[in-house]
């Protein structure tokens, strides 16, 4: 069989005997026709194969004699470019007339023979026909994909001429080479012992559910992990794949995390623990973010022709090969990135199949796994269903995972009662089709208690002020707001009310974080994060305040005195708990114990249920309007409810307490029938609206049960497909590099996905000076870049 998949695979180029692609190496005017590519005219050139007078006929005819699925995986092989191409000859490319100087039917006599020289088996006497499995092929298509990747770069296979009738055993030498060199084949590390705990962390034994992920089975293909914010997740992710890389069981990671200053966070965090483990044979981690070119410690500098420069090596780093474009991250042995990564591996976009079957030999890690919403949720499980059907492994993680999105994710029939969900172990380890959870339970103490408080209150000011009284008293205070509006306005406040020396400085300007900053100020915005909320014991006892959003809540290692956040559900609640006092460090006089404000609305949730929208809560759906960060009033209710009841948690043994009393479906149904009819006509629209965004995701998915022919289409645009991804919306490159608002060029900025419709790559940017920044110019929209971030102007 693999030899006649790999006869098959020898044709994916055959299209470029036509006269028309070689046209684009001779002198003008020796050719009188167009000039063409070579995928359509490949289809064209097998179709027209079939033909008795066509120099290949006798091949074609032979190789359709492999069984029924031959000509969809001649499909496969022919989409190598990223997009399915249909057995639809291009009427323009008919034209396959000789020319004096190149003819195509002699080479195509040579093809013929070499075909057959190279992959003789292939056309021996043989019962067994080609493998019919849709899956299969499309896992074929992606791995033809990635293999034209890699043979076309000079550094691996060096372009020669005239033919060489042997070069299948140089070819072959060259293959085990590359792929040993970036990394897509570790063969040095499978099979070594696994590390110890000890080896590439800074504690001696693991924590229970540490051990319980550890020593899953090598079989057990999906998991879900649920512990605290700041238990250690991330290093039983670690261990897991470490195990399952020393029993063959993968031979790669992809850690998704939900935004760009977890990922950038996390990949350093994750390249020293390899580095421990592994010493001088560690991969270097590939940090997985569109525009940063990032592999270990080292950075690099995209250049013409698909160079990159390396600020520390002086030409091409093999070993980096992954990180240099966004397309090869999931072929590292390692990387680090945001969840949408993964995810366009599961919709119909361009190299989706090629980051599917990289992906397939991986252990793929998804962080916070709760925090995607309906769209995303559904292309994700598309996700999972075409990894784990492809032989990968999986590990989804979160602090506080409601039963209800458990027993989804898990594929179980029944939700459990609200009762039996609450008595489930925490910390637990589940493991697909096993009903009960590995035992996790934590001894010692390792919780901590807090102390919440609320504000009847969501202006700026309000938060504003009690910020900077309670950093004026020494505490490191976070302030997460649930829009980019109402922190830049609250940081707005702070200035207004003469606390602008207390804010967070990014290049000694006080600054703020959230998703609309270019990538270079995200990096200096990440790192002005992480040094004023240090988790260094030694750490000064100032008083500061940092404003920001969602941006701050996920996957961040992260550690305030005080937290100072809006009315959120009671899951993403926990997240934002989990960044206050998340380490034992020294804390300033009355703030020894955990404390969190929250900013309740004035008046209640009553009215938006009209719709309405406040500050990220409810949604409304008038023309052009986007849906709130938070639509689910019932759940907000619940979560202000038990706000109002208990102002003391023990975290992290309420935290399975807590989210199910705000989240199981038993509690939000019993609410909504309490408030009555209003509130059951808000749910029934908002229901609505989450099934149609998952039948929009099930549309823009990547169905990998459907055959691979001429049925098989992608969308011509992936735009449309790809702005309903998290952080993605359109990419603004900027040629003539601006200097930000904190000094740095600037070369490029991400529009949030409901700016970007309509946007398109090839729009003239103009860029004018403004102050402390500069103003975006799109056709007939203005954009201002400045310290608050990038903002729409009338």
């Amino acid at each position: 069989m693999c030899e006649r998949l790999a006869a098959l695979v020898f044709l994916h180029d055959v299209g470029k005997l036509h006269p028309g692609f070689q046209a684009k190496g001779w002198p003008p005017g020796l050719w009188g026709g167009p000039l063409l590519g070579h995928v359509d005219q490949g289809c064209d050139f097998l179709v027209i194969a079939c033909r008795p007078d066509h120099p290949f006929h006798s091949a074609i005819r032979q190789i359709m004699e492999w069984g029924d699925s031959a000509e969809s995986l001649l499909c496969t092989v022919l989409a190598h470019h990223g997009r399915p191409v249909p057995f639809s000859p291009d009427p323009s490319s008919r034209s396959w007339k000789e020319v004096p100087f190149f003819s195509w039917r002699e080479e195509a006599l040579l093809m013929d023979e070499t075909l057959r020289r190279w992959f003789g088996d292939a056309f021996g006497p043989r019962d067994e026909p080609l493998p019919a499995e849709p899956r299969f092929h499309h896992l074929v298509a992606g791995l033809v994909a990635l293999a034209d990747w890699i043979a076309s770069d000079r550094q691996f296979f060096e372009f020669s001429a005239p033919f060489d009738a042997g070069y299948d055993t140089t070819a072959h030498g060259r293959a085990r080479t590359a792929l040993a060199a970036i990394g897509f084949d570790p063969s040095a590390l499978l099979g070594r012992p696994v590390p110890g705990f000890s080896q590439f962390t800074e504690h001696t034994t693991p924590r229970p559910m540490q051990a319980a992920v550890a020593a899953a089975a090598a079989d057990a293909r999906l998991l879900v992990l649920e512990a605290e914010t700041g238990s250690g997740k991330t290093e039983a992710a670690l261990w897991r794949f470490m195990h399952l890389l020393a029993a063959g069981a993968v031979s790669g990671m992809y850690f998704a995390v939900p935004t760009r200053a977890a990922a950038r966070q996390l990949h350093g965090r994750i390249a020293a623990a390899l580095r421990r483990a592994y010493g001088t044979e560690a991969p270097e981690a590939v940090l997985a973010i569109p525009g940063m070119v990032r592999a270990g410690d080292a950075s690099g500098r995209a250049l013409p022709d698909w160079r990159v420069l390396w600020d520390d090596h002086p030409g091409p780093a093999p070993a980096r090969w992954a990180a240099e474009h966004a397309t090869r991250f999931l072929s590292a042995t390692v990387a680090v990135g945001t969840v949408d990564q993964a995810m366009l591996a599961a919709l119909q976009v361009k190299h989706a199949h090629l980051r599917g079957s990289a992906l397939s030999r991986s252990l793929l890690v998804i962080d916070e796994v709760h925090a995607s919403d309906a769209y995303m949720t559904a292309v994700i499980e598309r996700l999972l269903r075409g990894h784990l059907d492809a032989g990968g492994h999986a590990l989804l993680m979160s602090a506080t995972l409601g039963a209800r999105a458990r027993a989804r994710w898990l594929d179980e029939p029944h939700v459990p009662t609200v009762e039996d969900a609450t008595r489930a172990p925490y910390p637990a380890v589940w493991v697909k089709g096993n009903p009960r959870p590995s035992g996790a339970a934590e001894a010692g103490d390792t919780g901590k208690t807090v102390q919440t408080d609320t504000m009847p209150t969501m202006a700026p000011a309000d938060a504003a002020d009690r910020a900077i009284a309670e950093a004026r008293r020494g505490a490191r205070v976070l302030v997460i707001r649930n829009t980019v509006r109402a922190a830049v306005a609250t940081w707005e406040a702070v200035h207004a009310a003469g606390g602008e020396a207390l804010l967070m400085r990014a290049a000694g300007l006080p600054a703020l974080h959230h998703g609309r900053f270019a990538v270079e100020d995200r990096q200096l915005l990440d790192t002005a994060v992480e040094a004023a909320l240090s988790i260094d014991p030694a750490r000064t006892r100032t008083g500061c305040i940092v404003i920001g959003t969602q941006t701050l809540e996920q996957s961040l290692d992260i550690d305030s005195d005080l937290l100072i956040t809006d009315l959120c559900p009671m899951d993403v609640l926990l997240q934002r708990i989990g960044r206050v006092h998340r380490h034992r460090l020294p804390r300033p006089d009355g703030f020894d114990g955990a404390r969190v404000v929250v900013l309740l609305r004035a008046g209640g949730l009553d009215s938006l249920v009209a719709p309405a929208f406040d500050n990220g809560l409810g949604t409304w759906d008038g023309p052009g309007g986007q849906g709130g960060i938070y639509q689910d009033l019932a759940v907000l209710e619940l979560t202000r409810r038990m706000l109002a009841t208990r102002n003391v948690w023990e975290i992290p043994a309420m935290n399975r307490a807590l989210v199910e009393e705000a989240t199981h479906p038993d509690r939000v149904s019993g609410v909504i029938a309490e408030k009555g009819d209003d509130w059951e006509r808000y749910d029934r629209m908002i229901g609505g609206a989450r099934a149609a965004d998952g039948q929009i995701a099930e549309m823009n998915a990547l169905d990998r049960t459907v055959p691979f022919d001429e049925n098989l289409r992608f969308p011509t645009s992936d735009e449309r497909i790809m702005t309903r991804l998290g952080e993605e919306g359109a990419v603004l490159e900027l040629e003539a590099a601006p200097v930000g608002p904190f000094g740095r060029r600037v070369t490029r900025i991400t529009l949030p996905p409901h700016w970007s419709h309509g946007v398109s790559d090839d729009q003239q940017i103009r860029i004018e000076p403004a102050d402390s920044g500069f103003a975006l110019l799109i056709g007939d929209r203005a954009f201002w870049y400045a310290r608050t971030g990038l903002a729409r102007a009338p």
